[in-house]
């Protein structure tokens, strides 16, 4: 529980016992998850309590949110010295249209786009949607 404990410090989040466990939920994740995926993990828990859980890792810059199509926003955590920042931050997103989960491809960047005069970029998203590498195997 330490290193969760610094992994929220060092992002400038008070670790209180649920930002903990959920913490904890997220890291134990190979792809971006739902707050109803969350929701159904902690049963006894409000879901109020954890909508401001990931808000809070949100507005931290420890995780970011994914708008993948659906029309459920997902959540994943950010790589270690993320800003969330469009110049440098930004990488690509698979959602499978089999299993319906979303990963991070982090490894794959989204390069600057130079916008036309007076257009100011606030948030980018590429998500590219096809079938995952576990339900091609099958």
């Amino acid at each position: 529980m330490i290193e969760l404990e610094q992994i929220l410090k060092k992002n400038n989040v008070k670790p209180t016992a649920m930002r903990l466990l959920v913490l904890q939920f997220l890291l134990n994740k190979k792809s971006a998850i739902s707050l109803t995926d969350v929701e159904e993990y902690f049963v006894k828990s409000d879901r109020t309590t954890l909508y401001r859980t990931l808000k809070t890792f949100v507005e931290s810059e420890l995780a970011h949110k994914i708008d993948d199509g659906t029309g459920v926003t997902k959540y994943a955590l950010c790589e270690e010295n993320c800003h969330c920042e469009i110049d440098t931050d930004l990488h690509l997103h698979f959602h499978c249209k089999l299993c319906n989960e979303t990963s991070c491809l982090t490894d794959h960047k989204i390069p600057n786009i130079s916008l036309p005069k007076n257009f100011i970029a606030e948030d980018v998203n590429l998500v590219v949607k096809g079938i995952c590498n576990k339900c091609n195997s099958n």
